[in-house]
């Protein structure tokens, strides 16, 4: 059993994480969050540098809702992304590691921003910068996406290019003391094509990665005939964990274009998990069955079919999906036409809908878009006199998954393609109230971050972490 030290940061006295996800459940409530931000380039060039903002969500603050420390980076231009911890319950057992530093890879400079939160929580600075030309140099990797820490203590970082933007689905290694660039974790040769999410089991010696694109597609905007020419994935590899190299593909056909956020269930028994599936706008449920990795299509958005738009019909666009720590809901966001789900997934197989909120996207009343089918459009939604922009795209649930949390920002280059006022005005950050006991969600009406008042001018925001842990970080072996 686990004792809790009730501080913000550090939850477990065995080590850092939590022993069990029951444990996680009961853990202190999140009191700030750390936000990544960014600053769209204007003719190229970026005005400012990207910020690590510090976020006051405790409801008995007097700085509830506001942005209480920002943290701006040395260099302009990275666009940082994900983010994820130095340890996390991956390696509970080890009274030796200290969740205490953050780790900021780097889109589109391949920098590594080692961030410490433990010397003073509520107003990080940076440790240490591993510059992208070493990365690169030492992995022949660029353009970093997620980052997961390893039972072993080390840091483990997906990337989804090489050094001339061409799609590579490989790994960089990271020390997790010192932070010194060990390698590529993949044996030599053995890359996917493509990368971008991933999580591991060490209990069934499997990892998943899922497939965004070549950087030299997706860094220049969205265009269909990338899609078309093969730039972009529709594919999950199944790796040997131990091996390092895939040992299974898995195509998504036409119907599982652009696979991006991957999760296994939490339980490290379950050897099944879900991918969201960005432009197809669905998602996948994959497992292991007669000792063969299988993927099926458990949900399934369809297309709008609209007037005064990019395209005759408009897909959801699945940006992000999360799992409660119990293991019974699956939340989804579509960042087009603006909703966020609940759905059930007990049944594993066939995941039913318990909970939708509108929270902005491309399909309201009184814009430029029109749904052919007649069908009512949803309202815009105003949070404190303050309309949002965007859609829901980014979510992260707290432990005890009664509370999500929703930003707007995709990507600066797409932000600007899709929606350029929320560019201007910068994004926001809500809050969606959960019933886990029978499913359901509500706005929270009294909750709103906006990023548009940023010292430096409106930011886009993207990733939430919690000091603590949360369910998109956290991984037990």
């Amino acid at each position: 059993m686990s004792h809790h030290n009730r501080s913000e940061g550090h939850c477990c006295s065995g080590g850092p994480g939590y022993a069990t996800l029951r444990d996680a459940m009961r853990g202190p409530r999140e009191k700030i969050v750390y936000v990544t931000c960014i600053y769209a380039c204007e003719n190229g060039v970026a005005p400012k540098p990207d910020v690590l903002a510090t976020v006051d969500v405790d409801p008995g603050s007097e700085t509830y809702t506001q942005i209480i420390h920002s943290l701006p980076m040395p260099n302009k231009g990275d666009e940082l992304h994900h983010s994820g911890w130095n340890a996390c319950s991956s390696c509970h057992g080890d009274v030796s590691r200290r969740r205490d530093k953050l780790i900021l890879p780097s889109l589109k400079s391949t920098r590594v921003y080692v961030i410490d939160t433990g010397t003073n929580e509520r107003a990080p600075s940076i440790f240490k910068v591993v510059e992208g030309e070493e990365i690169k140099k030492k992995t022949g990797l660029a353009s970093l996406h997620t980052s997961h820490c390893l039972a072993n203590g080390n840091v483990m970082i997906s990337a989804m290019g090489d050094t001339e933007g061409n799609g590579k689905g490989g790994f960089v290694l990271l020390d997790g003391k010192d932070f010194q660039v060990l390698g590529h974790w993949e044996k030599d040769g053995e890359e996917a094509p493509f990368g971008y999410d991933f999580w591991y089991q060490p209990r069934h010696n499997v990892m998943v990665s899922s497939e965004w694109g070549a950087p030299n597609a997706y860094l220049k905007g969205f265009d269909p005939k990338d899609v078309e020419e093969g730039l972009y994935g529709h594919s999950l590899n199944v790796w040997d964990w131990k091996e390092r190299k895939v040992i299974q593909k898995i195509d998504l056909g036409e119907g599982g274009k652009i696979p991006l956020e991957l999760r296994f269930l939490h339980n490290p028994d379950q050897n099944q998990g879900y991918v969201g599936v960005s432009l197809s706008s669905n998602v996948f449920r994959f497992f292991k069955e007669d000792g063969c990795w299988k993927a099926e299509n458990v949900i399934d958005i369809p297309d709008k079919e609209v007037e005064n738009w990019a395209l005759p019909t408009m897909p959801s666009l699945i940006t992000d999906i999360l799992i409660s720590l119990d293991d019974k809901f699956l939340y989804l966001t579509n960042w087009l036409h603006g909703d966020v789900r609940q759905y059930d997934i007990t049944d594993p197989s066939h995941p039913k809908l318990t909970g939708q909120v509108h929270v902005g996207g491309s399909l309201l009343q009184g814009g430029p878009v029109k749904l052919k089918s007649g069908e009512k459009q949803p309202e815009p939604v105003i949070l404190k006199g303050r309309t949002i922009r965007g859609g829901p795209q980014m979510i992260q649930l707290s432990l005890d998954g009664k509370r999500l949390y929703a930003t707007t920002s995709l990507f600066s280059v797409w932000d600007k393609q899709f929606y350029p006022d929320m560019v201007n005005e910068g994004s926001v950050m809500v809050q969606i109230d959960v019933d886990t006991d029978k499913g359901g969600m509500s706005l929270n009406k009294d909750f709103l971050v906006d990023f548009g008042k940023m010292p430096d001018g409106p930011a886009l925001a993207h990733e939430v972490r919690y000091p603590g842990g949360d369910c998109s970080s956290d991984i037990w072996v």
